[in-house]
């Protein structure tokens, strides 16, 4: 009885170490701060390509406004970039990700379209604004996306620091009165701004739907407080362990006092 009880322990206290390393896919790498993903390396990369456009597009607000507001949103483009310009080599070279050294194409298309713009007038101030807007809301929720999904401390850390950055650079680019929220192509989140006299439709009627079953352990993962099943188990061995040993001893103690 006592080797059985020995035998269940070691499996009660090795399996923790088994349950934490998960296999997470070739695209996965360990790293010291929790597994490191492609959505990771992803967000490196695009915060690195819009350093390289944004603060070209705020030293320009500087030199071609003639607007406070533009060149105050050019103040914090250039200083927040240069920020996270920093902060995005120093992660980069801890977690071994390569980064870009020239914007894209599209970003490069917007700075030809601002340089292109008479200096000093409206219509630079209006390309600004609404470019950099526009660009900003669409990583706004990518790093949202990134920051509740990671498992990486760093990333989750980084994200965070970048979510605060990019919601200021928004915040100061709406104070221009320059960003048109009817254009849903350049402000994709226009749809939001709409004025409250907009009559509301009528809500869809519901439809029953089929879960698939990686959404229904998902949803029987959340019912039992979003506990895993490697942690239940272990608590059902640990119960069973602890009968045992209750057991065992009540029965020695009946074989001592008959």
């Amino acid at each position: 009885m006592r080797i059985l009880l020995v035998s269940l322990l070691i499996m009660l206290l090795g399996a923790p170490s088994a349950f934490a390393q998960q296999d997470l896919g070739p695209d996965y790498v360990q790293t010291q701060f929790g597994p490191m993903g492609p959505a990771g390396r992803d967000l490196l990369q695009k915060v690195a390509l819009a350093g390289l456009w944004e603060g070209p597009a705020g030293r320009m607000g500087l030199e071609k406004s003639a607007n406070p507001l533009v060149q105050e949103a050019g103040r914090h483009l250039i200083d927040g970039h240069a920020d996270l310009d920093r902060r995005t080599v120093e992660l980069a070279r801890t977690l071994n990700v390569q980064l870009p050294t020239q914007p894209s194409e599209a970003q490069q298309g917007w700075l030809d379209e601002m340089q292109a713009a008479p200096a000093r007038s409206a219509e630079f101030d209006r390309v600004f604004a609404n470019r950099l807007r526009a660009a900003h809301g669409g990583v706004y929720n990518f790093l949202a996306t990134v920051r509740t999904g990671t498992r990486n401390t760093a990333i989750r850390d980084y994200a965070k620091v970048c979510m605060d950055t990019v919601l200021d650079h928004m915040t100061v680019l709406e104070a221009t009165g320059m960003v048109d929220f009817n254009d849903t192509k350049a402000i994709p989140l226009a749809l939001v701004a709409q004025p409250a006299s907009v009559a509301p439709t009528t809500p869809p009627r519901a439809v029953p739907q089929v879960v698939p079953q990686n959404s229904a352990q998902q949803q029987q993962q959340q019912n039992t407080g979003g506990v895993p099943d490697g942690l239940i188990g272990l608590g059902v061995l640990a119960l069973v362990v602890a009968g045992i040993w209750f057991w065992s001893s009540g029965r020695s103690s009946r074989n001592m006092h008959p």
